[in-house]
């Protein structure tokens, strides 16, 4: 799904307007930025809005599990009205699980700890599967198996990292190689 931003138009300026608003705006190098944020800063600038959004969401995510829900709920319905159609929801559901996806499988290590890396399987496997009901519901077979396949992949790796954590923890033991 393509989402063309013709659709929504929003400046790199007006992102950065939201940004001083919420009292999260980044610092322009003077030099580079004399004149304040470029178009060329409009993506970077929404990276930085989304982060201040989910920053203050999560501060004000109450922490008792019963009014948690609610909060969670309350959000949700914000998020529901904001993007309304239910293809949009899939492809704003699908890049923000891409991102969350990079997000999880940095670090400074060579071999990721196996819970990160089971988390990042996890994560790629719900974004191929959003993926292939996409590609299903628009008629495209071949598309959808390809992406059930690379689903299939990732939840075997999820299910392997969670055994190496499993056996990390001691509440399970290596196979004997050989």
């Amino acid at each position: 799904m393509s989402i063309s931003s013709s659709e929504h138009p929003v400046s790199a300026d007006q992102v950065y307007r939201a940004l001083v608003a919420m009292g999260a705006e980044p610092v322009a190098d003077p030099v580079l930025r004399p004149e304040g944020p470029l178009e060329e800063d409009r993506l970077h600038l929404l990276g930085s809005l989304l982060a201040a959004a989910e920053v203050e969401i999560t501060a004000a995510t109450r922490s008792a599990e019963s009014e948690e829900i609610e909060d969670v709920l309350a959000t949700l319905f914000g998020w529901s009205e904001q993007v309304g159609d239910p293809g949009l929801a899939v492809g704003v559901l699908t890049n923000r699980l891409q991102r969350t996806a990079i997000q999880v499988s940095e670090s400074d290590e060579e071999e990721p700890p196996p819970g990160q890396d089971a988390a990042f399987a996890a994560v790629t496997t719900a974004v191929y599967t959003l993926s292939a009901q996409l590609a299903a519901d628009q008629g495209d077979v071949e598309a959808a198996r390809r992406l059930l396949g690379a689903a299939d992949a990732a939840l075997i790796d999820t299910l392997q990292s969670i055994h190496a954590l499993r056996i990390a923890i001691g509440d399970a033991q290596a196979e004997p190689e050989g």
